[in-house]
């Protein structure tokens, strides 16, 4: 089984061949592919090969399916003591659907 572990947006991903993952949100139309050159592990076989920072020779395609998935509610509540000062606030981070496609060496 192969797998790497990709950066997508300051988050690490592991990724396998034709599963579908929810990552933070990517600006790019629903449908389209595009490739992921920010690979950090990369395993193939069960002999892993990682980078430092980022593996050069590999990347990822994948395919985006789906925007606007919304996640859990986040709360961001603030207080200071003795002061009567409260804030609560929360939003709902939206995320993507991605497939991936295949892993791609260059030689």
């Amino acid at each position: 089984m192969n797998y790497a572990i990709v950066n997508i947006k300051g988050n690490q991903f592991k990724l396998i061949e034709n599963k579908y993952v929810y990552v933070p949100h990517i600006s790019v139309k629903s449908g389209n592919k595009i490739m992921l050159n920010q690979v950090v592990m990369f395993s193939k076989k069960g002999i892993p090969f990682l980078g430092n920072p980022f593996l050069e020779n590999i990347s990822v395609q994948i395919e985006v399916l789906q925007h606007i998935i919304k996640g859990k509610k986040i709360i961001i509540f603030k207080k200071k003591r003795r002061k009567g000062y409260k804030v609560k606030n929360g939003f709902r981070p939206i995320f993507s659907k991605i497939k991936v496609i295949s892993f791609l060496e260059k030689k």
